[in-house]
């Protein structure tokens, strides 16, 4: 690794509801990035090493320092890129980027898509769905994005079905149409799943989490093929979307390094989905 890409852990608080911390308005950033020593953000999970691996040596080639900013949750680094503190995010999906901008009149827009890792199911009791009996305990994330998402590959797999009716990024418990084997449902947070295996039948995990608590794919019991606007995306302000900022990392996760990164034997990104552009201009994908 370069000395000029440098791994920062910041300890963010969690907090209830972002927009308490937002109900005088949120501080906007109005000119666009002209730092060359920029940092970007990242919950848990692999995004971190695809940034320092992936696209920092394509940035780093262009006079760019690169630094690595963690955050214990998945609110703070939205309001952190939005008041200034980092120049990008790279940490959530399309959906959730939208709701929460809405929600907290943030002003951030996606650069552009990467690969990404799809939620699992797993479980330490059952080595098949097949398996599950009457009455199991799901554990499910309780935030509303992903909650929508577990119970879409539930209902992938014919464990239960959903309203006809109901859009799919909006899947809610009451939306559930029919359950054969009277499952009960464990919404916890997302972080916490994995380490609760031990309590349910099965948990529903979302990619990121998964993959930071070293969980084996090859292992799981059913895997999420993701949407495209469920795939993670590099996130600036919307000011620097068309600016320098915006068109470097653009270009830096479109560039071979980037490919070779991604592709490159036994990379941790191997059975990531690939976004539909990188379908398009590889001929291949997940």
């Amino acid at each position: 690794m370069k000395k000029t890409i440098r791994y920062f852990l910041t300890i963010a608080l969690l907090v209830s509801s972002a927009s308490v911390l937002f109900a005088g308005g949120a501080k906007e950033v109005s000119a666009p990035t002209t730092r060359k020593d920029i940092r970007i953000g990242i919950s848990p999970g692999p995004y971190g090493d695809m940034i320092t691996q992936a696209i920092a040596p394509y940035l780093e080639k262009n006079g760019y320092t690169v630094s690595v900013v963690q955050f214990s949750d998945y609110v703070q680094p939205d309001l952190a890129l939005n008041n200034g503190e980092i120049e990008a995010n790279l940490m959530q999906h399309t959906v959730y980027l939208n709701q929460f901008s809405k929600d907290n009149n943030l002003s951030l827009s996606p650069v552009i898509v990467v690969p990404t890792a799809g939620a699992g199911v797993f479980s330490s009791r059952y080595t098949s769905l097949d398996q599950l009996k009457n009455g199991d305990q799901v554990a499910i994330p309780s935030d509303a994005t992903n909650l929508a998402r577990a119970l879409g590959i539930l209902a992938r797999y014919g464990l239960i079905t959903v309203k006809p009716d109901v859009e799919a990024t909006k899947i809610s418990l009451l939306d559930i149409a029919s359950n054969p084997k009277n499952l009960q449902f464990k919404p916890l947070d997302a972080a916490q799943i994995s380490r609760s295996l031990d309590s349910v039948a099965i948990g529903v995990v979302p990619g990121n989490f998964a993959i930071a608590a070293g969980m084996d794919f090859s292992k799981a019991l059913a895997i999420e093929k993701l949407a495209e606007n469920y795939k993670n995306v590099v996130v600036v302000r919307t000011v620097d979307l068309n600016a320098q900022l915006g068109q470097d990392l653009k270009a830096a996760v479109e560039s071979p390094e980037f490919y070779d990164a991604i592709t490159k034997e036994g990379s941790q990104f191997g059975s990531f989905d690939r976004p539909q552009w990188w379908v398009d201009t590889y001929g291949e994908g997940k």
